[in-house]
């Protein structure tokens, strides 16, 4: 017997995707508007698109981002990746406490997380750069890679690998053939979780960046005070727009590499 649908429960969820989609909706109709105050939309156009290609500033901001971005996720998903499958395979003495403390930078405050950071490169006498604004952002994101690829690993059968050694596989061929395909989705996801991680950063950007690293975050925080002009409103929509084609574009490879695992 089919049970029917209780309205609450429809309208309550209609204004959950209200709360969480109004505002992107905002940003997007706001990249049109003719106003530069951007408080009131006054007209249509598509000047913004045009204009924010010349804003220097924001351009060079966008494009460190990007680098920044790209770099600590590849670096976050292969650590990530191989601490998972070593914390899964090799027995140690210090692998409970190595277990437990990549909990540490998800559980404590991401101010206490950038500070530390921050006096340790300080105590070092590195200044900051485009590297220690990467090394901080792959230390940050690469628990949740861990974490992730392990709860995949924990999901599949551990006989699978033992045969692939049993008809003369080494380690590496074994990992390259068998384990990370098995495990690809759930890499596939840390690195998503990476990669949004690190481009909406801004309080460990802000302690360890440097003046020739200042990405967009950072940038928009920046023109706050004098306020945010509409070209940030259509690079913002660009990026939303990206944003969701790429994971489309993820969601849909999982979907293929789970059928060929359960083929």
């Amino acid at each position: 017997m089919k049970k029917k649908n209780n309205p609450f429960f429809t309208v309550y969820a209609c204004l959950v995707y209200i709360f969480l989609y109004l505002p992107i909706a905002v940003v997007i109709a706001f990249s049109f508007n003719t106003s530069k105050m951007n408080i009131v939309f006054e007209g249509f156009t598509f000047d913004w698109y045009l204009s924010m290609w010349s804003n220097t500033l924001l351009m060079d901001a966008f494009k460190n981002t990007i680098i920044v971005a790209a770099i600590s996720t590849l670096l976050a998903t292969i650590l990530g990746t191989l601490c998972a499958v070593g914390l899964n395979r090799f027995e140690f003495k210090l692998k409970g406490f190595i277990s437990a403390s990549l909990y540490i930078p998800i559980v404590i405050p991401e101010l206490v997380f950038a500070i530390a950071m921050l006096i340790l490169f300080s105590s070092m006498d590195i200044t900051m750069n485009m590297a220690t604004l990467i090394i901080s952002h792959v230390t940050f994101s690469m628990p949740f890679v861990v974490i992730t690829v392990r709860s995949r690993i924990a999901g599949h059968d551990p006989s699978i690998e033992e045969a692939a050694r049993d008809l003369g596989a080494n380690e590496i061929r074994t990992f390259f053939r068998v384990t990370l395909p098995m495990i690809a989705p759930g890499v596939l996801s840390g690195a998503m979780l990476a990669l949004t991680l690190s481009l909406d950063d801004v309080v460990v950007s802000f302690f360890t960046a440097g003046v020739d690293s200042q990405i967009l975050p950072l940038r928009i925080l920046s023109m706050v005070k004098k306020g945010i002009s509409p070209d940030v409103n259509a690079l913002s929509t660009l990026m939303i727009i990206g944003s969701v084609l790429l994971l489309v574009g993820t969601t849909v490879v999982q979907g293929r590499l789970e059928k060929q695992e359960e083929a």
